[in-house]
């Protein structure tokens, strides 16, 4: 800083280093109140669904509510003190690829059914609900505990994009550079797979799941079906069509001939996958029978579903083996 000042040349050795001195001293008093200043006063502005939301200082006391905000708030350095598990991997409520990412572990919280009295005990000086449903009156209750950063524009019924959680959280958590080195990480990755497994591009899918209640779909703007198109797939536009602004659509057990695409991709939502194996009619899906269709183990369709940048980076590097296999009929 001092090498940076211009002299008056008219000024003796005694001026200089008067000066001198009282610059360095004035240099290492204005640091020290930046920094205080930007640990204590500043605040930034996050834009949501609902407003902006103001938050002043760097949060200490975090509680990640929305899908995948706790692992996005660990990938940027943050543990949060409350979480909630939504895909039910217990203990942390982080998936194996943040396996010991905590010091101390958070209290595990609810998903679309929260406890608020539970959460306000924890006394948090910011709320993470970026990948939620987005519903108005969650939003408030949770307002009235602490600064909550919602779902964006757009982001209803869980279909916050990878893109807008990591910005959203980076920057309620003053992790700016961080999240776009985040999200280089994954571009980076992607590019390479895609470049890997030119076959992919312009093939359809279908990424359908299963659970006790029957089949379903996911459409454009969901993680699942975002990570194949990356890769260069296109998701079937049957299903699109059906989407509504939901990021799941059902699919009746006469209609399974929506699954079939170039590739056809089934998640099993705490079900064996032998139940989706042994269906006489998921059995007749052109796809299925031709073995151009995957049944995801539990760790890739974990990955698969929760869409935060360590979980995509783990199934860039497991999935796409996996879907070329697939798709060539090898199973």
């Amino acid at each position: 800083m001092i090498s940076n000042i211009k002299m008056p040349k008219l000024l003796g050795i005694f001026m200089s280093l008067f000066l001198l001195i009282g610059l360095v001293g004035c240099s290492s008093d204005s640091s020290k109140k930046s920094d205080k200043k930007s640990s204590n006063e500043s605040a930034v502005t996050v834009d949501t669904k609902f407003g902006k939301v103001e938050i002043k200082g760097q949060p200490k006391r975090v509680v990640a509510l929305g899908w995948g905000d706790a692992e996005t708030a660990l990938s940027l350095g943050v543990e949060p003190i409350g979480a909630s598990d939504w895909l039910a991997f217990g203990g942390d409520g982080v998936g194996p690829w943040l396996k010991g990412a905590y010091k101390k572990s958070p209290t595990i919280l609810g998903t679309m059914e929260l406890d608020y009295e539970k959460i306000a005990s924890l006394k948090p000086d910011l709320i993470l609900d970026v990948k939620s449903s987005g519903d108005e009156e969650r939003y408030k209750r949770l307002s009235e505990i602490a600064p909550t950063v919602g779902v964006p524009k757009g982001g209803d019924n869980y279909l916050t994009t990878t893109t807008d959680q990591v910005r959203m959280i980076a920057q309620a958590l003053g992790k700016v550079d961080k999240g776009e080195e985040l999200l280089k990480d994954v571009d980076v990755a992607f590019d390479k797979a895609a470049k890997a497994n030119p076959e992919f591009a312009g093939k359809t899918v279908a990424v359908g799941a299963y659970d006790s209640s029957g089949f379903g779909a996911y459409v454009k703007g969901d993680s699942r079906v975002d990570f194949v198109t990356r890769l260069g797939f296109k998701n079937k536009e049957e299903i699109e069509k059906l989407a509504k602004g939901n990021f799941f659509i059902k699919v009746a057990d006469e209609k399974l001939d929506l699954l079939n695409a170039d590739l056809t991709i089934v998640l099993p939502i705490f079900v064996d996958p032998k139940e989706i194996t042994n269906n006489k009619l998921y059995q007749k899906i052109p796809s299925v029978a031709d073995g151009r269709s995957i049944i995801l183990d539990t760790n890739s369709s974990n990955a698969f579903s929760t869409g935060t940048v360590p979980a995509l980076l783990w199934a860039i590097d497991n999935l796409p083996q996996q879907f070329k296999k697939a798709l060539e009929g090898g199973e």
